[in-house]
């Protein structure tokens, strides 16, 4: 098997607008996201640290790095997934996410685990 398929983890995610913990006259836009990290390899990954750049759209960054993630560092076994739920305030009411998950796998191998951007927005802000 190619070591491309070897080291392979597939992330998703989903977004929340939380109005209750956000204020517009404090431009304070609170989201929460929901990640599943999926091992889609053939060798068992541990999830070691994670690197996020959170963009909003007045293109002010915040890069957030840390060990595991919700204090965690799963390992992840062909097939098996991690969920898990977090949250990140932004200045406006639309911004972006993306980074990385710095993987090792059982053979010690490490690797980065794509996390494709994804839209954080206030409801009815985008059409």
């Amino acid at each position: 098997m190619a070591d491309s398929k070897k080291y392979e983890i597939q992330v998703t995610t989903e977004v929340e607008y939380i109005p209750e913990q956000s204020s517009e006259e404090q431009d304070r836009y609170v989201f929460a996201y929901t990640i599943t990290i999926t091992n889609t390899g053939s060798i068992p990954a541990q999830l070691i640290s994670r690197h996020w750049v959170i963009t909003d759209a007045a293109n002010s960054v915040q890069e957030v790095r840390g060990l595991g993630v919700v204090g965690e560092q799963p390992l992840l076994k062909p097939g098996e997934s991690f969920e898990y739920t977090s949250g990140s305030a932004i200045a406006t009411p639309v911004g972006t996410m993306k980074g990385t998950y710095q993987m090792v796998a059982e053979d010690g191998t490490k690797f980065d685990a794509e996390i494709s951007e994804f839209t954080l927005s206030m409801p009815r802000v985008l059409h």
